[in-house]
């Protein structure tokens, strides 16, 4: 089956969208700092490196929990 060719959920069916994070925004500080500290000094490069990891695996979690929480039919690849 082609991608034009699934079916379209019927009507009624929720779309799901994430709830507000302030995860973009610390992710992007956390870069930033990363950064700066490319052309500075090792402590920046590590507190960067910090918020930068800190709030990739933070997210991929809330992603895998709200994934995880949505009803069995959105599992589905048919």
């Amino acid at each position: 089956m082609s991608e034009l060719e699934k079916p379209v959920p019927p009507a009624g069916d929720e779309i799901h969208l994430p709830g507000n994070s302030a995860q973009p925004l610390i992710l992007t500080v956390g870069v930033t700092i990363l950064l700066v500290g490319v052309t500075t000094s090792h402590w920046i490069i590590a507190v960067g490196l910090l918020i930068t990891v800190g709030t990739l695996v933070a997210w991929v979690r809330d992603a895998i929990r709200e994934t995880n929480a949505l009803p069995l039919h959105h599992h589905d690849d048919h």
